[in-house]
């Protein structure tokens, strides 16, 4: 408790330091919280930089834990201004490498057995150290293939459930007492951070995602996924291939190279529409640190992609309806983009969908006034929505992920290629995933696929129906006296009841008639 106490102090002068008083100010704030403002010291200093590079600097101030939290923060422009989501985009989480002794007692305990038997060649200096992991060469012992080892940091953990446990006591008290913490719902915030990064935590699990990646580009050259030895990977140690190529940044490498840039830039374009619209499983920090490129035949490049700790996917719906927007975007169709905002409840449900429109065109028809090429379909969607903020914009994490992962490819090969054309690629894509996933020959056999889960769940209704009676029962003994009621909920009763079995009927009928066309 004294230790938290003491975290909570050093975390307030920090931001304090950082002069964030100043934002602070504008929410409703504890008395408690109000009077170490008033007194602080730091009220003496002139701040320097905007709010979002004072926030910046205060999050890698705190450490790694925090500034995967302004990570995460940088993905949320339902929250955030876009100033300030811009400034955290650049915190970085490079940290000291821990001792190698550390490193190497580490792998032997959780591989069960010396360095000495499992590899050959174990550069003792690491090739990266992020704030989670670290990452070492060596070749594997018995068939001399070239590996990287990613160990995840020792006591890290406990460190992490540390601070985020003050995070939830800090979120809490803040929503009791303050409607704009409410507003921001800080503590939901918090427990998505808590499942982002306990997911990283676990090797195991990066392992996997690996495996469920390089299954969906079997047949597809766009993209290579190094193999994972699974049976070198525990929760705290990945063993995978080396991989070769060329950091996607290098531009001056590629040019000399021959390697042409505009079929580079496109097949990012690419990778991501497929990931996303096909397979459902989307590379999600596919930042260029990340990203190589295999040049060995220029005229043909291919996308290495390496860390795959954070993966993203959407629902149907939410897949059905990202790429309604994104066709709405690019045909300038913002009656549609407010729609769709209203529709999914992305915004609230009650607002009226002209104000919305307005306020999305104002956000967009600037950006339209440029030439095609120089505009960015990631920042695009950022505007539309941050300009949706004032009406309640509520998304969920996947989607944010999609956002952030579109703005990198898109930042990525406009790098490698200026003139990249996103909207020519993506439209016609979009328009034949829609036409050809939603017709009614597809919908037909979806249905047919799903036909013993719809049985399953028509079996159920008579099951339901009596769970509904029971509860009338129970409802009678306690609420005699109130005849009136009683009544209305029996006769409400009997008409659901007459409802569940025409539609017991229509779903068995149905089915049937899938089964057999």
């Amino acid at each position: 408790m004294l230790r938290d106490s003491f975290r909570l102090l050093v975390i307030l002068n920090t931001l304090l330091k950082a002069r964030l008083d100043k934002e602070l100010s504008a929410f409703e704030k504890p008395k408690i919280i109000s009077l170490l403002l008033l007194i602080s010291p730091w009220r003496l200093y002139s701040s320097k930089g905007d709010s979002g590079e004072r926030l910046r600097k205060a999050l890698e101030d705190l450490g790694p834990i925090f500034i995967k939290f302004g990570q995460l923060l940088s993905t949320r422009p339902d929250v955030l201004p876009t100033e300030i989501t811009s400034s955290l985009k650049t915190l970085q989480d490079d940290l000291p490498h821990f001792s190698e002794t550390e490193a190497l007692a580490l792998i032997e305990k959780e591989l069960g057995s010396s360095i000495d038997i499992l590899f050959e060649d174990f550069d003792l200096t690491p090739i990266a150290a992020a704030s989670i992991a670290q990452v070492y060469s060596a070749k594997l012992k018995e068939n001399q293939e070239p590996v990287a080892i990613k160990i995840v940091r020792p006591g890290i953990k406990k460190k992490i459930e540390r601070d985020i446990s003050l995070m939830k006591r800090i979120a809490t008290f803040a929503e009791k007492r303050s409607e704009d913490a409410r507003r921001l719902q800080m503590l939901r915030l918090v427990e998505e951070y808590e499942a982002v990064i306990l997911a990283e935590l676990d090797m195991r699990l990066e392992a996997s995602n690996i495996k469920q990646t390089k299954r969906n580009f079997e047949s597809n050259k766009l993209l290579y996924v190094p193999e994972v030895y699974l049976d070198l990977c525990t929760q705290n140690v990945l063993v995978m291939e080396m991989i070769q190529g060329i950091p996607v940044d290098r531009i001056d490498t590629f040019n000399e190279l021959g390697v042409d840039l505009k079929l580079v830039a496109e097949r990012g374009v690419e990778i991501f529409l497929k990931q996303v619209f096909i397979d459902n499983f989307f590379h999600a920090d596919m930042h260029p640190g990340n990203i190589f490129i295999d040049a060995k035949n220029p005229a043909d490049p291919a996308y290495v992609a390496v860390d795959y700790a954070i993966v993203g996917s959407l629902s149907e719906e939410e897949q059905y309806q990202i790429g309604r927007m994104l066709v709405a975007v690019i045909g300038r169709d913002f009656k549609e983009v407010a729609s769709i905002l209203i529709d999914s409840k992305w915004v609230n449900p009650n607002t009226r969908l002209n104000d919305l429109e307005n306020t999305i065109r104002a956000a967009c028809e600037p950006i339209f006034d440029q030439p095609m090429e120089k505009i960015n379909f990631g920042e695009m969607l950022l505007f539309i929505f941050d300009s949706a903020r004032r009406f309640d914009l509520r998304m969920q994490p996947s989607l944010m992920l999609l956002q952030k992962t579109l703005v990198n490819i898109e930042g990525m090969g406009k790098q490698l290629y200026p003139a990249l054309d996103f909207w020519s690629i993506a439209n016609p894509f979009l328009k034949n995933w829609i036409s050809e996933r939603y017709n009614p020959k597809k919908l037909t056999e979806w249905a047919k696929k799903n036909s013993l889960s719809w049985l399953e769940k028509a079996r159920k209704l008579p099951e339901i129906a009596d769970t509904a009676i029971e509860q009338v029962s129970r409802l009678e003994e306690y609420q005699v006296a109130n005849e009136t009621r009683h009544k209305e909920l029996m006769d409400k009763l009997y008409v659901q009841g007459r409802f569940n079995g025409m539609l017991l009927i229509v779903f068995i009928i149905l089915i049937i008639f899938l089964i057999g066309s």
